[in-house]
């Protein structure tokens, strides 16, 4: 699984940076291959597949709305705040000696119904795809139906004759189990080594069958991938290569549009908008970057974070190889407490995207999550789980980069957004020791 010294060597001779990535230290970088939106030729996804995606989340309105009584006062539509975080943006410039120009804000996905996380947009999403692909070739249900049919003890009993897998770190799995338990299918949830025990609860709690791995991420996903595709009615929900998981993340663009319209936010060549965003196998930061993309185009900048242990998108985009590769490859661990970032290999899918998309990659030791945690929570009374708040010292690591002065950038006017990826559904027993250790680093 690790390469002979020779060929880490030969690596390490092409990409520099790669010696600093082996030996576990924090970095940034900067993606060589950043395209302008008008110099791309084509992608896997169109914005009309974005538009596409929206239209299916409008339709299941009704029927979220009636199923999962947290979302009626949204309509059943799946959404979060925006929250301006001026306390803790004077922590970050305070403790950190960061120099934040501008406002920062947090997209708090940490509050999402249904699933408490982020994986609510994309896991949901296709599950619910799949679910009206069904219900539509059976003649069951037309487009323009009410979608509360969905609820019925007739669609229920449909969709009990089929089966849901997916692999995942915790709350990917989350959002899968339970939405799919709701509609009647019959979900199994392949569990890495690192999922938290409470996930792995929750989910049985809402009818899901949970296996569990003593491997990791990728372990647990080729298991879920070959059983489930045993099955004649099996669909397995493929976080490593899913277009569906992703046009479900990108429809998050079109909403925080409509946001930052309503706070009087402007985003243009003079007011550049960040934003900053945690990284697992990279199918949901890389779904919001393309989403946002479309809409603000090169006004936009987009960088991902990963744990320091587990750098599988960043290796596999500064070597070019994307998915060939994996963090074991190189001697990294893959064990990091950000669970929903303890990612070895990145996604196929996702890779091929954001390699022209994202502006940059950094990486941060595990330590900083719990800081970060306790400072928000001090600040702000807002409480993340610690994979969620790596995005706060992303301001910091990119205003201080050669990232502005290369772009020529105004930074007096940017706007910043740290997505807060999950947290709402944590125990308090657990978010409480989170804070502790947080505080004890400080």
């Amino acid at each position: 699984m690790i390469f002979e010294q020779s060929e880490l060597d030969n690596w390490v001779q092409k990409y520099p940076l790669l010696d600093n990535i082996i030996q576990l230290e924090p970095v940034v970088w900067l993606n060589p291959n950043l395209q302008k939106m008008n110099e791309i030729s084509s992608l896997p996804v169109t914005k009309s597949d974005m538009e596409n995606a929206a239209e299916l989340w409008q339709r299941f309105a009704p029927y979220l709305a009636k199923v999962f009584p947290e979302t009626k006062k949204t309509n059943g539509i799946i959404e979060s705040p925006l929250r301006k975080i001026e306390k803790m943006k004077n922590e970050l410039n305070t403790k950190y000696n960061s120099e934040i120009n501008g406002e920062l804000f947090l997209k708090c996905d940490n509050e999402l119904p249904i699933a408490g996380s982020i994986k609510a947009r994309g896991g949901v999403y296709e599950v619910l795809y799949y679910a009206e692909k069904l219900a539509l070739e059976a003649g069951m249900v037309n487009k323009d139906d009410d979608y509360t049919v969905f609820a019925s003890d007739e669609f229920k009993k449909f969709f009990s004759q089929y089966s849901i897998g997916v692999g995942s770190t915790g709350n990917l799995g989350l959002s899968i189990g339970i939405i799919g338990a709701k509609l009647g299918f019959h979900v199994s949830v392949y569990m890495s080594s690192d999922a938290k025990q409470w996930k792995k609860d929750l989910l049985r709690a809402k009818g899901a069958t949970v296996h569990e791995f003593k491997g990791d991420f990728g372990e647990a996903i080729f298991a879920g991938r070959q059983q489930t595709k045993d099955n004649s009615n099996g669909y397995f929900v493929d976080d490593e290569d899913s277009k569906h998981l992703f046009l479900g993340y990108s429809v998050a663009a079109i909403r925080l549009e409509k946001q930052l319209q309503e706070q009087n936010v402007l985003v243009d060549k003079d007011h550049p908008l960040f934003v900053y965003l945690p990284c697992g196998v990279g199918g949901s930061p890389g779904g919001i970057a393309f989403g946002l993309k479309q809409i603000f185009g090169d006004n936009v900048h987009c960088f991902f974070v990963e744990p320091t242990h587990s750098p599988a998108v960043l290796v596999g985009l500064l070597t070019g190889e994307k998915e060939k590769v994996c963090v074991q490859n190189f001697g990294i661990d893959n064990l990091t407490e950000g669970d929903g970032l303890a990612v070895g290999r990145p996604s196929c899918f996702a890779s091929s995207i954001s390699e022209k998309l994202v502006s940059g990659i950094y990486t941060m030791e595990d330590d900083e999550f719990f800081k970060l945690l306790a400072l928000l929570a001090d600040s702000e009374g807002i409480h993340l789980e610690p994979s969620a708040t790596s995005g706060l010292i992303g301001p910091g690591q990119i205003l201080a980069s050669d990232y502005v002065k290369e772009k020529n950038l105004n930074t007096s006017q940017a706007t910043h957004i740290v997505w807060a990826t999950g947290g709402a559904l944590v125990p308090k027993e657990d978010m409480k020791r989170f804070y502790e250790k947080g505080q004890s680093l400080l």
